[in-house]
């Protein structure tokens, strides 16, 4: 009895939040697009501050087992997204039968001058509440956006060199730093990404991978590895080790090396404040390293 009541006290009290807070950024939302229709330029649904919109699914493409590529549309086809490279998108949702709603960041993918659309790439999980969410939404059903998450100030050419760690749905921040490094006619920066996951069916955009590797092969290299790969599988067996990362990764003074995957993974490579991870041991400074 006292839990039900606590709950319900809980509800409430998120309910009145989340109410006063959709209050404020519908102020704020509308401020904003005066200032855009007054400047000529195109909306931007993410600039500074909050967001609080709600886009519409426009498209659901399953990508593997466990993948679909969302696309959401914007509410003027002119908008854009506003965002710069490295930045990821804060999501609410109260899904049925959840006591309490939930909040969870997820990287676009498609380029983020597109006008009218950004696309999720989202694995849904056994127990998560947001994943699963979103894999049942429908053409037609909305999801609300936040705000965004900057992520690391990415300045062309300011490393010669990268190189981008990706476990499992990590890829997705990887591939929109990639993406935007190579549509950047005045980024010179060479890439080099170390893609590890547990099956050949786990190895999400590699058409879009493979397409980077054909334009740009003196400034792209890719690496998967797979960990229960299929048989007669054209990639190798393994996971993301020392050993690897010295036979594959570059070591330039001004390299700048990203991660993202799960814990574990990222616990290995970047370490603790007390033990040094993989990467520190193979050399590279703690400044050179970034999380996602």
């Amino acid at each position: 009895m006292a839990s039900a009541i606590l709950s319900a006290r809980l509800s409430r009290g998120i309910t009145g939040v989340a109410v006063a807070g959709t209050g404020l950024g519908l102020y704020y939302v509308y401020m904003r697009s005066i200032v855009y229709a007054d400047s000529g330029a195109p909306k931007q649904i993410f600039g500074s501050g909050p967001a609080f919109v709600s886009l519409q699914l426009e498209s659901a493409q399953t990508v593997n087992h466990n993948t679909k590529r969302l696309r959401f549309k914007f509410p003027e086809p002119e908008a854009v997204s506003g965002l710069t490279l490295t930045s990821a998108l804060l999501t609410f949702s109260w899904p049925k039968g959840s006591i309490l709603p939930v909040v969870r960041p997820y990287t676009p993918i498609n380029a983020l001058d597109e006008p009218g659309a950004l696309e999720l790439l989202v694995k849904r999980y056994p127990n998560g509440k947001q994943s699963t969410h979103l894999h049942s939404l429908q053409p037609g059903d909305s999801l609300r956006f936040i705000t965004r998450i900057p992520g690391y100030k990415w300045e062309p050419n300011k490393h010669s060199e990268i190189m981008l760690i990706a476990g499992g749905a990590g890829i997705t921040p990887a591939y929109q730093l990639i993406r935007g490094i190579f549509q950047n006619p005045d980024d010179y920066t060479k890439v080099t990404l170390v893609f590890g996951v547990n099956t050949d069916a786990d190895l999400l955009l590699r058409r879009e991978f493979e397409d980077y590797e054909a334009r740009f092969p003196n400034r792209f290299n890719v690496t998967y590895t797979v960990s229960q790969p299929a048989d007669n599988s054209p990639f190798r067996r393994g996971y993301v080790t020392k050993e690897l990362l010295k036979e594959v990764g570059p070591h330039s003074n001004d390299c700048k090396v990203f991660v993202c995957g799960p814990p574990p993974m990222e616990s290995a490579l970047v370490g603790s404040r007390r033990t040094p991870g993989i990467l520190e041991e193979l050399g590279y400074r703690k400044d050179q390293i970034h999380k996602f």
